[in-house]
């Protein structure tokens, strides 16, 4: 376990989480569902280092972290269906092919409870690394 890197890489994860919120706030209700990938994705990361001693895989696919990081088996239900619904925003946000579905899907609701589903997740394994 490297301290300092499992350190970075949750205040990274933290900071999105916060921008996530102002997003929010804004109506960006795109990049709510993007930035709620970035903080599961550096959570992940984070999780390499703290369990395998590793640098993470470089890859933004959420469902390759979970296998790579070495809590895949530690993990709910709950947590692997977030992170379903969130690994297509990371592209989506980027490449936003069907922009307007993507966006018509993500409502304020929605927002709320992929934030709120994201801030618990991050928070339980948090809990977990320090």
């Amino acid at each position: 376990m490297n301290n300092e890197k499992v350190e970075y890489w949750l205040d990274l994860a933290e900071y999105d989480l916060k921008t996530a919120e102002v997003m929010l706030k804004g109506r960006r209700y795109l990049y709510v569902g993007f930035m709620c990938h970035q903080v599961i994705e550096k959570t992940l990361k984070a999780c390499s280092w703290y369990f395998l001693g590793k640098e993470p895989e470089f890859t933004h696919s959420l469902s390759r972290l979970l296998r790579s990081s070495g809590i895949d088996k530690k993990i709910f239900s709950e947590h692997i269906e977030l992170l379903d619904i969130l690994e297509p925003m990371n592209i989506e946000a980027h490449y936003p092919i069907q922009k307007e579905k993507l966006l018509h899907s993500l409502t304020r609701k929605r927002c709320k409870e992929l934030l709120k589903k994201t801030k618990e997740f991050y928070l339980w394994i948090k809990t977990m690394l320090l």
